[in-house]
């Protein structure tokens, strides 16, 4: 009787669906006694209407009535059709009250209310008279199945409120392979449509593109299932999704739907802030709501298949083709040198010794000038009273000891204990030309020992730092599965093919070039070194006493560093987003580092940096480089310490190379300075005596200088690559001055060394224009960076960010064979005739 009370029918349903009917009904009526309490204590009236499609129901909801339409329609089990609910409300002021809409479907229910209320960030509500949303439909089993849905209408309103109801079928909800279709969304009135996967197909690409770069909008790869989320609010719940201004792109795999099909979902957010818009102001009242204005868009949506996998064995097999033809040339070259050193050892005693030519002859000789001192060395040496001689050593001197002696019982001090060491260093590296033999005065074995320490530290360090990297970099790619946030990593979504777990392969196996071509140059310095220690068996002159001092283990720290770099880079390449980058940069520094102290190296054999020492200077870029991507963007503070620290350091490094390390750094520096500056500007005005070392500091600290005062004014937001475009800076303009004094200095490159130049060269600028593609970018949103991806450019595989991955392991690959090689026309002079620059 109770449920009688509220029932007033004025509509009988068909005689061949009374059992249905009489369910829904009692379903209906149960909700509206749990929902509305109207039960209890007043009498509702609820009005049951037939309804068809593609009609506009005018009407008005109450306190104290109800209205169910009721529709019905025919699905069939190899076509999907698609229904749409849309609705208006015509009378004002109705947020306090709205009306409830709520769908009832077989297998489904669909509740909002009109107008809608989405919320953005700071809780700001903004209020939507017109929605439309599509119903999600249930399968069928049957091959033709009559279903039937209830529209019911109600509110709490007692003054009335006028709305228009509209149920629609949707034109084109199944998309097609390769086939655009064009729509319109906006934040009320979301999309999405169906794909089914066509036999043969297992992946494929879901791009979404639209003209209009406002307003944000999400498109999400949902599974067939009911309730379909499609608004602001809650589309992240399920699936995979990701923001977009202009371009969206995800690609999708069979095995990921046991459906075989899946929804596209298009949604456009309340506001923009999400894809990098303006944020729009805040509420002067919490409960104040705002309006949105005209939020639609109008986009596109195609789905095409994706590669199929003999694309990716072919490129796998370009990849390593590339780089095994590297090895195979190796090889060749190796066994042309190989013949001709077994002629040069031939010869090589009866041919005299190549003195080059210097510009430095007009001056004097050597021995006219090795009592020259600067002021400055004497004012840094006044307290020594040690004898001021120099003495040569002799050839027995320098293979006295046993070189089956152990390296462990070699230590670098052994020589700076003698008494006379200090001032001898103080004669020697303060002549105004120097010689590489001045410089090359410690056992070879304790210089080799030193140099060694380079790789085991870099090879310690690699471990080290890789195994966390690799740790992080799973845990990123397993978030971005479970979340199916693809906002997560900075891919090319328009060429990022999957395998496995991965979600852009290619980008990780590009890498590999970076490890092989650094495993390549390990072998060759392999070769090299033990050449070169059994010449010094046989003491055979040329390797005691000719050419650059032969020290392997900086060119061991690079190979290892490439390589290094390559596997930190496909970690990197994993989820590259702005809190990771760090992991591609990081060996770029140390690759650049080793690099100059390799050039320096080369004529300063004995007053290099240690390993020690070098890896700590390092570690403070890598430091500074996390403290840039963490604090910099746009903190003044952060460039004003970051600037002065580099001015410091830059004269720092200046004065340690002008003095070639002759001069302390204590309380005494500023009254030798003020005495330096007395001597030689105000009582007598001399230019520096050591011009071409004067020339390169200049330009270093011009270079630097400039480099901080556009830091200081621009504040770029990538500081990792602002500070790797420091050490690139410095490297080449080192490089550049090395270069020049080699031939300033009548010396020659070899064959060998000036292909490896030209070709490197080449190589850079072919990878530099492919790395300033920018096919995406943390600088930026997520949606902005989507901006910029670009269609796969080879094999249908790899795009531009791949190929500067291949040229630029080449290219740095030739960067170091140009190092290796570049100074192999001395190793028949003596070093006494080769000039220290």
């Amino acid at each position: 009787m109770f449920l009688r009370s509220c029932w007033k029918s004025r509509h009988k349903p068909d005689s061949g669906s009374v059992l249905v009917w009489l369910q829904l009904r009692y379903v209906a009526l149960l909700w509206l006694c749990v929902t509305h309490l109207g039960c209890a204590g007043a009498e509702k009236t609820v009005v049951q209407k037939d309804a068809e499609f593609d009609i506009t129901y005018n009407d008005t909801a109450r306190s104290d009535n109800q209205t169910i339409y009721a529709f019905n329609h025919t699905v069939s089990r190899n076509r999907t059709e698609g229904v749409r609910v849309t609705v208006d409300v015509l009378s004002e002021g109705t947020e306090s009250s709205p009306i409830l809409f709520v769908v009832r479907q077989k297998q489904a229910v669909l509740s909002f209310q009109v107008p809608l209320i989405l919320r953005g960030l700071y809780q700001r509500k903004y209020p939507y008279a017109h929605v439309g949303r599509t119903l999600c439909q249930p399968p069928t089993r049957a091959l033709a199945e009559t279903q039937y849905f209830f529209v019911d209408v109600s509110t709490l309103s007692s003054l009335g409120t006028h709305y228009q109801l509209r149920i629609s079928r949707v034109e084109s909800f199944t998309l097609h392979t390769d086939k655009k279709f064009s729509f319109t969304a906006s934040p009320s009135q979301p999309q999405y449509f169906k794909y089914v996967f066509p036999d043969g197909v297992d992946t494929v690409i879901v791009k979404v593109n639209s003209e209009m770069t406002f307003p944000c909008s999400v498109m999400s790869i949902q599974d067939i299932q009911c309730p379909v989320y499609d608004l602001d609010n809650n589309v992240a719940f399920i699936g995979m999704y990701q923001t977009m201004t202009k371009k969206g792109a995800i690609t999708v795999q069979r095995k990921d739907f046991p459906s075989n099909s899946f929804y596209v979902v298009v949604v456009v957010k309340t506001e923009d802030e999400a894809c990098g818009g303006p944020l729009r102001f805040y509420p002067l009242r919490p409960d104040e709501l705002i309006d949105a204005g005209n939020r639609s868009k109008t986009l596109d949506v195609v789905v095409s298949p994706a590669i199929k996998s003999e694309v990716y064995v072919m490129g796998m097999l370009f990849c390593l083709g590339i780089f095994l033809s590297f090895y195979l040339l190796t090889f060749l070259v190796a066994c042309v040198e190989n013949k001709r050193s077994v002629h040069h050892i031939s010869v090589v005693y009866r041919k005299p010794a190549v003195t080059p030519v210097s510009p430095y002859d007009q001056y004097g000789s050597f021995a006219d000038n090795a009592s020259t001192l600067s002021s400055e060395a004497i004012t840094d040496s006044i307290a020594s009273d040690a004898n001021y001689g120099y003495m040569e050593r002799s050839l027995e001197s320098v293979t006295g000891r046993s070189r089956h002696e152990s390296l462990s019982s070699v230590e670098e001090d052994d020589y700076d204990t003698l008494a006379d060491i200090d001032s001898d260093k103080n004669i020697v590296r303060t002549k105004k030309y120097l010689c590489v033999s001045d410089l090359a005065r410690k056992d070879k074995r304790v210089l080799s020992k030193k140099y060694q320490i380079y790789f085991w530290n870099i090879a310690t360090i690699g471990v080290f730092y890789a195994l966390p990297v690799i740790q992080l970099v799973i845990t990123y790619q397993t978030v971005v599965n479970v979340t199916g946030n693809q906002d997560i990593c900075y891919y090319n979504f328009l060429c990022a093919h999957p395998l496995g777990n991965l979600s852009a392969f290619n980008n990780i196996l590009s890498n590999l070039g970076y490890v092989m071509l650094g495993l390549l140059f390990l072998l060759i310095v392999l070769q090299r070194d033990i050449i070169h220690s059994k010449a010094l068996e046989r003491n055979e002159l040329n390797a005691l006493e000719c050419g650059i001092p032969k020290h392997f283990g900086l060119f061991y720290a690079m190979g290892t560093a490439l390589m290094m770099e390559g596997l930190l880079s496909a970690c990197y390449h994993v989820c590259p987003n702005y809190t990771n980058f760090q992991f591609d940069t990081s060996f770029m520094y140390m690759i650049a580092g080793l690099c100059v102290l390799k050039l320096y190296q080369k004529r300063h054999p004995d007053i290099n940096a240690s390993a020690y020492t070098a890896y700590a200077c390092l570690a403070a870029v890598i430091f500074f480089s996390v403290l840039g991507v963490v604090f910099g963007k746009g903190n003044m503070v952060f460039w004003i310490v970051f600037s002065v620290i580099h001015i410091l350091a830059t004269l720092l490094l200046s004065t340690q190379l002008y003095y070639m390390g002759r001069w302390r750094l204590d309380s005494g520096i500023l009254r030798r300075m003020v005495y330096v500056i007395y001597t030689d500007c105000i009582r007598q005005c001399s230019g520096p005596m050591y011009i071409d070392r004067m020339v390169l500091l200049v330009m270093g600290n011009i270079v630097n200088w400039s480099l901080a005062a556009y830091g200081l004014l621009e504040r770029p937001n990538d500081f990792a690559s602002y500070l790797l475009a420091i050490a690139i800076c410095n490297l080449l303009l080192y490089f550049a001055f090395y270069i020049i004094m080699k031939l300033r200095s009548g010396e020659r490159i070899g064959c060998m060394s000036l292909v490896c130049i030209l070709f490197t060269a080449v190589v850079w600028g072919f990878a530099l224009f492919f790395f300033f593609q920018g096919l995406s970018t943390w600088q930026k949103t997520p949606a902005e960076s989507r901006e910029h991806n670009r269609d796969c450019i080879v094999l249908s595989f790899f795009d531009d960010h791949d190929i500067w991955h291949f040229l630029s392991s080449i290219a740095m690959f030739g960067s170091f064979l140009v190092l290796l090689t570049m100074d192999d026309d001395l190793d028949d002079v003596q070093r006494d005739k080769i000039f220290v620059f």
